[in-house]
C-alpha cells in the first residue's frame, strides 16, 4: 500500500480532500491532506509561493514520511514541483492531477489565459488582504459542471479566498526539470477550468513532464466532489509501481 500526500489547489484547503482520502484509506493506503500556507478560512493571506512550498515540506518532515506519492491538484502542481526540488529523497512519485506544470521561470499567472489574469488582479485589488475570490458562475460552469445544483452550491460554500502573491512569484524550477522522480499526469476529460485547446491542461501541461504515465477519467476539475471513488481509482493507477 502507498503513502500518499494530497496537495489541494486554489480556493481549497486540506479538509476538502476527505471524500477521496476516506476512499483511499478504506483501500489500505496511508493518506495525508495538509493545508497549504495561506489557505483555508480565516487565515492570513500574506504568504509567498515559497511559504506554500515549505508548509508542505514541513508537513512531510514532521510526519517523518518516506517513499511518498505526492499529488498536486491545479495550483498544487506548482507546489509539488518545488517540493520535489527540496526533499526528493523523501518522494517516490509525483502525480499532477489537472495541475499546472509551469515552464522554467514562469509563475502561475503566466500559465492562465488573459481573462483569468484580469479576474485575479481585479479581485485582489478589491480585497482588503490581497486575496482572490472565485465567482460562483465560474465555479458552476467551468469547475464543477458535472454536479447538480445542490452539490455545486454546497461545495462552493466550503471554498475560501486565495492568496494572490503565490500566483505572481516566478519559479525557477531548474532542479525540478533536471530531476528523475517518476511522474504521472491524471487528466479529467471534461475539465474546462482551463479552456480546452491552446490553454488546456492536457497535453499542454502534461507534455512538459518528459517521460510520464497518463491516467484519464471522465469528470470535471472538481471530480473530487462529484465522483471521489472514481478519482481514488485513478490515483491508485497513477501511483502504482
Amino acid at each position: 500500500m502507498a503513502t500518499i500526500v494530497l496537495v489541494h489547489g486554489s480556493w481549497h484547503d486540506g479538509s476538502l480532500w476527505e471524500p477521496v482520502a476516506s476512499v483511499l484509506r478504506g483501500r489500505g493506503h496511508e493518506v495525508h491532506t495538509p493545508t497549504v500556507a495561506g489557505h483555508g478560512p480565516g487565515v492570513p493571506k500574506d504568504v509567498t509561493h515559497d511559504d506554500c512550498v515549505h508548509s508542505i515540506v514541513n508537513a512531510i518532515a514532521a510526519a517523518d514520511l518516506h517513499d511518498v506519492v505526492l499529488l498536486g491538484h491545479s495550483f498544487g502542481g506548482t507546489v509539488i514541483a518545488r517540493v520535489a526540488e527540496e526533499i526528493p529523497e523523501r518522494l517516490k512519485r509525483l502525480i499532477f492531477w489537472n495541475a499546472f506544470v509551469p515552464k522554467p521561470g514562469n509563475c502561475l499567472d503566466d500559465e492562465v489565459p488573459p481573462h483569468y489574469r484580469e479576474m485575479f488582479a481585479r479581485s485582489a485589488a478589491a480585497s482588503d488582504d490581497n486575496s482572490v475570490a472565485l465567482p460562483f458562475p465560474v465555479w458552476r460552469e467551468a469547475f464543477i459542471q458535472d454536479a447538480d445544483a445542490e452539490l455545486a452550491a454546497s461545495t462552493y460554500e466550503q471554498l475560501s479566498t486565495e492568496p494572490y502573491q503565490p500566483f505572481l512569484d516566478k519559479l525557477d524550477l531548474t532542479r525540478f526539470y533536471a530531476g528523475d522522480l517518476p511522474k504521472s499526469y491524471i487528466n479529467a476529460t471534461e475539465d474546462t477550468a482551463l479552456p480546452p485547446g491552446e490553454w488546456g491542461w492536457h497535453p499542454r501541461m502534461s507534455s512538459r513532464l518528459g517521460l510520464y504515465r497518463l491516467v484519464q477519467l471522465p469528470g470535471s476539475h472538481e471530480v473530487m466532489f462529484t465522483a471521489p471513488e472514481r478519482l481514488a481509482t485513478a490515483i491508485e493507477e497513477a501511483a502504482r509501481d
